[in-house]
Parts: C-alpha cells; structure tokens; sequence
C-alpha cells in the first residue's frame, strides 16, 4: 500500500495507471473496523485499484468536543488498510483538503434531505459532509464510490450530489457490518460505558420488530411504540425513530404506497450517539 499526503502526488499517482483501469474509493474518518474494510474487500472484488481516505472532517461536527474525541488510531488504521491490501491511501493534511481555508462553499439544494432526521439534530453536519466529499471526488476521480448503509442519510445525500454535479461516478451501497449481538459496527462504538455495551443492541432489536409488525400495524403507532422503548430503557436518549421514503427521506403513512422504505433511529446511549435503519422494503434497483 502507498501512503500519499498531497493532492498532487495522489493525481501523479493515478494519472499513470492503465488507461480503463477500474478506481474504486472508499472515503472514511479512521479508526477503522470490520465495517470499512468490507468496503474495501467490495472495492477490491470489483475494481483495478482501491483507494481509502482518512481525514477527519471538522467541518461536519458541530459539537466541538464531539470532534476533539474522535478517535485517531492512524497506526492501527494502516496496517488494517495494508492486510486488506489497499493500493492507495490519502491521509491530507486540512491545508490540502481546505486550500487558502476553504470551507463550506458548496453550493447544491438537497430538497430537505438534509433537514430531516440527522440532519434537525446536527445542523450543518450535511453542508461539512458534502462539501468534503465533493472536493475528494474531484481529486480522486473514481470510477465507483463506496459508502455503508449504516449511514443512510448521508448515502442519499450524495446520491443526490452525484445527480446535481453530473459526475460520471457509480455510488454504491454496502450492507451494514455488526457485531454478534447485531449493534452496529461504529468508530463510536469504542467509546461505549462496558455496561452499556451489553444492552446497545436494543436499538437494532427495536429495528427488526418494526420490519416485523409494518404490515399489521399503523406506522404512527409503530413509531411511538419505538420510541417509549427506548426512552424507558435507562441511559438510553432516543432522538427520533422514523420510517421513511428511501429516495425522498420523507415520512410515509403507507408502506404499500412506496417502493424503498427504510426505517431510521438516532439515539444516545450514556455519552455516544449511534445511528442505525433497516430497510422494510425495496422493489426498485437504486444502489
């Protein structure tokens, strides 16, 4: 695996690699886990070259302490990049990311897909979001565009990024990696009380019963329900649990009247804030 630190090294780099050649990128924050490098065995399984990005992206915390606390195992992180033989990893500096302090100057209208959800609890989190992964794409250049589905609003957001820049790249949706108990596999999940650990999966234990019960019960009511579990599940702070249009992320009322839906949570457990979803159901091909 090569190490590049400058945007002008990476595009020397990948300016003389066989023309036709299949360039697949996986953009993450580090501290790797299982997770991501499913992302790159998918990469690898369907591409020429893989690259990876570790740059944790300041301007999409909006909690300052939030971004002081995210962990940086860069060690750790290239010899798991290295075993899954990665080609190429991209570990800039902010100056070469945000040239002359660039930041949120991304223009596009997301047609709320940023409002709702994550994005009412995490104001300008989407602008920092897309503007970083606008401005690696334009580095890059991939072919294919790796992201997990445990963050399904952000997948939606570049979907509709890729639309409104007209850029030539494939995004692909992989399926969530978790644990044994079903808790998804998080960066965040390190940070978790021990004790908690062991009732965290709840959240994804809430998300197959409501793939169970949509068809027998009102979404509303199902919703609710959700949400008074985890509210009396101590140390537990849900936010919001909704069922949603997977295309539009808006709410539905019936599940028969939409052809992508998708269940989505955010919630404290202690100190950390995890998000998960579950898709109930899927008769198009989007990702």
């Amino acid at each position: 695996m090569q190490t590049v630190k400058t945007v002008h090294e990476l595009q020397n780099k990948l300016s003389v690699l066989k023309e036709g050649s299949l360039i697949g990128f996986v953009p993450t924050m580090g501290a790797l886990h299982a997770g991501h490098i499913s992302l790159i065995d998918r990469a690898k399984a369907e591409c020429k070259y893989v690259v990876c990005s570790i740059f944790v992206n300041p301007t999409q915390f909006n909690d300052p302490n939030d971004l002081a606390k995210y962990p940086r195992p860069i060690s750790h992180d290239m010899e798991m990049l290295s075993n899954a033989k990665c080609d190429f990893l991209f570990l800039p500096t902010e100056e070469e990311i945000y040239p002359g302090g660039l930041k949120n100057e991304l223009s596009l209208n997301f047609q709320e897909l940023d409002k709702v959800m994550e994005g009412h609890f995490r104001p300008g989190h989407f602008d920092g979001m897309a503007q970083v992964v606008k401005r690696l794409l334009d580095i890059i250049m991939p072919d294919n565009l790796y992201m997990g589905q445990k963050d399904f609003q952000q997948l939606a957001i570049v979907r509709s990024l890729l639309s409104q820049t007209n850029l030539p790249i494939h995004l692909i949706m992989c399926e969530t990696v978790r644990e044994p108990d079903g808790l998804a596999m998080s960066s965040r999940n390190i940070r978790l009380d021990p004790k908690l650990r062991k009732t965290a999966h709840l959240i994804y234990d809430i998300l197959n019963w409501a793939k169970e019960v949509i068809s027998e019960r009102p979404i509303s009511e199902i919703c609710a329900e959700a949400m008074s579990r985890l509210k009396h599940q101590k140390d537990f702070k849900p936010e919001y649990f909704e069922i949603v249009d997977g295309i539009t992320l808006k709410q539905i009322v019936h599940i028969k009247n939409h052809d992508f839906v998708v269940a989505c949570i955010g919630c404290w457990v202690g100190e950390v804030r995890l998000i998960d979803n579950i898709i109930l159901k899927k008769s198009v091909k989007i990702l």
